[in-house]
C-alpha cells in the first residue's frame, strides 16, 4: 500500500465546488511544493491532476515504507487539499474520494483511459496527465513508485484505445459544443462567435466551430501574444480581453474557457448586450472551472447558458457499443492493476533479499577466515574443505531445521511445505 490517490471530480461534486479546486497548470510546481511541506516529516512523492472534472493528488512512498506509515498520510493529505480549496474539511471529505493500494493504480489507470471521465473515452485527459507527471518531475517530487504508477497507466491508455473502440465512440465536448449551436441556430455560417481563452480547451472548440465556417470568429485572451498565434492559425480576429464587456453584444456563440479564479461575464453585461441585441437570442457555454460567467446568466430569457457538467450530459450517446468497450477496457485496466501490483510486491521484497545477501556474505567470510587459519596451520586441504562446507551447509540450514523441530501443527505443515520448495526437488 505504498501508492495513495485521493481528490473530487464530476461524479463527487457539483462544478461550483470542483471550482475551488482547480489550480492552473502554472501553479502545479508551487502546490506540488506546499503539498510536500504540510507532508514534510514523509517528504513522500506527489504529483497533483487538476482539470476542469478533477482535482487529485497522488502520493507514493518506497516500497520498503511500512504500509501504516503511507495511510498515516491521507489525513494530513485531506487537510491541505481542504486547505487549498478553502473548504472545511468535513464538506471535502462528504465530494471526495480515498483510494489506496491497488485500488489507487486502478483508479489512475482508468482516469488515464478516459473511464473515468465525464465524456467516456476522451482523449484530453491522457495529455493532462502527462502535464501532472512532468510538473511533478520538475518539481523534484516524482519518485520510483509513481512514476512506474503513471508511466504504466499511459500504456493501458494506449492498449484501450488501440484495441477497444472506446476512441472511436468518443464524443469530445468541443463536438459536443458545435452540435449544440447548430441546435440553437440552423445558419452557423452567419453567425459571430467569441473565443474567450487561448489555451488547450478553446484551441480545440474553435477547431472544430472553424470547420463549419461561420461568418465571424474572434479571440478574447489576456495574453495578446497567444491570442493572436490563435486567431492566426484560424484566420480569426482578436481583442483585448478588457474589450469583451463592451463587445459581447456583437456575437451570436460566445464560449469561455480560462484560468480566472473569478467570473469575467457578470448579469449586467450580459443585459446590456441583449438590449443592444433587441433580444436575439445568444448561446453561452461556460467551459472553465471556476466559471467564468456568472451562473444567474442562465436565468436571463433568449440567453442559453450551459456548464462544462451540462454540456457533458449531451454526448451521452451510443450506449450498447460503448458498453461493450467499457468492458474490454476494464479488462486491460485489470490486468494492468494486477501487473504494478506484482511489481510493488518485488519491491517490497528488495530489502529482505538485501539482507538475505548480507547475511549469507557474513557466514561466508566467516567460513573463509577460518578455512585459510586452518590451512596456514599446516591442516590437509581435503579436511579444510570438508570444514568449509560443512560449517556454511549448518548455517544455511539451521534456521529452517530449528523451526521444524521447534512448531508444531499448522506452523509445522507451513514451514515443512517451505522447506520443500526451497531445499528439495522433488518435493518429497
Amino acid at each position: 500500500m505504498t501508492v495513495l490517490a485521493l481528490g473530487l471530480n464530476h461524479g463527487s461534486a457539483p462544478l461550483d465546488l470542483r471550482g475551488r479546486f482547480a489550480i492552473p497548470t502554472e501553479a502545479l510546481g508551487r502546490s506540488i511544493q506546499g503539498l510536500r511541506d504540510h507532508l514534510a516529516q514523509a517528504r513522500p512523492e506527489v504529483a497533483i491532476l487538476s482539470t476542469c472534472n478533477r482535482t487529485e493528488v497522488y502520493v507514493g512512498l518506497p516500497a520498503s515504507a511500512c504500509p501504516r506509515h503511507a495511510l498515516a498520510l491521507a489525513e494530513p493529505a485531506m487537510e491541505w487539499l481542504a486547505g487549498h480549496g478553502g473548504t472545511p474539511s468535513g464538506e471535502l471529505r462528504r465530494h471526495s474520494y480515498f483510494r489506496e493500494g491497488a485500488e489507487a493504480a486502478r483508479h489512475a489507470f482508468r482516469v488515464a483511459a478516459g473511464l473515468d471521465s465525464m465524456v467516456l473515452g476522451e482523449p484530453q485527459i491522457l495529455g493532462q496527465m502527462k502535464t501532472a507527471v512532468r510538473e511533478a518531475d520538475s518539481a523534484g517530487a516524482l519518485g520510483t513508485t509513481l512514476h512506474q504508477m503513471f508511466q504504466r497507466s499511459f500504456a493501458v491508455a494506449k492498449e484501450v484505445r488501440s484495441r477497444t473502440e472506446i476512441g472511436s465512440h468518443a464524443v469530445s465536448l468541443a463536438a459536443a459544443a458545435v452540435r449544440l449551436a447548430q441546435q440553437l441556430f440552423d445558419d452557423l455560417p452567419r453567425r459571430r462567435v467569441l473565443f474567450i481563452g487561448a489555451g488547450e480547451m478553446i484551441d480545440l472548440v474553435a477547431t472544430h466551430f472553424a470547420a463549419q465556417k461561420p461568418l465571424q470568429m474572434t479571440v478574447a485572451n489576456r495574453s495578446l501574444e497567444r491570442a493572436e498565434a490563435l486567431a492566426q492559425r484560424l484566420h480569426a480576429t482578436q481583442m483585448p480581453l478588457a474589450d469583451v464587456a463592451e463587445r459581447l453584444g456583437d456575437f451570436d456563440i460566445v464560449i469561455s474557457c480560462t484560468a480566472s479564479s473569478l467570473p469575467l461575464i457578470g448579469l449586467g453585461a450580459v443585459e446590456r448586450a441583449l438590449k443592444r441585441r433587441k433580444r436575439h437570442p445568444m448561446l453561452m457555454l461556460d467551459l472553465a472551472v471556476p466559471r467564468d460567467i456568472e451562473p444567474e446568466v442562465g436565468r436571463v430569457d433568449d440567453v442559453y447558458l450551459y456548464s462544462v457538467d451540462d454540456l457533458a450530459h449531451q454526448v451521452q450517446v451510443n450506449g450498447a457499443r460503448r458498453q461493450a468497450a467499457v468492458s474490454e477496457a476494464e479488462a486491460i485496466v485489470s490486468a494492468g492493476v494486477d501487473s504494478f501490483s506484482q511489481w510493488l510486491q518485488q519491491r517490497s521484497a528488495v530489502p529482505l533479499i538485501q539482507a538475505l545477501q548480507t547475511q549469507t556474505e557474513a557466514w561466508r567470510q566467516a567460513e573463509l577466515q577460518k578455512a585459510r587459519k586452518a590451512l596456514a596451520r599446516g591442516q590437509d586441504v581435503e579436511a579444510v574443505m570438508e570444514a568449509l562446507s560443512a560449517g556454511l551447509t549448518r548455517k544455511m540450514l539451521h534456521g529452517a531445521l530449528s523451526e521444524l523441530h521447534s512448531s508444531a501443527g499448522e506452523a509445522h505443515q507451513q514451514w515443512a511445505s517451505s522447506v520443500q520448495r526451497l531445499f528439495l526437488r522433488s518435493g518429497s
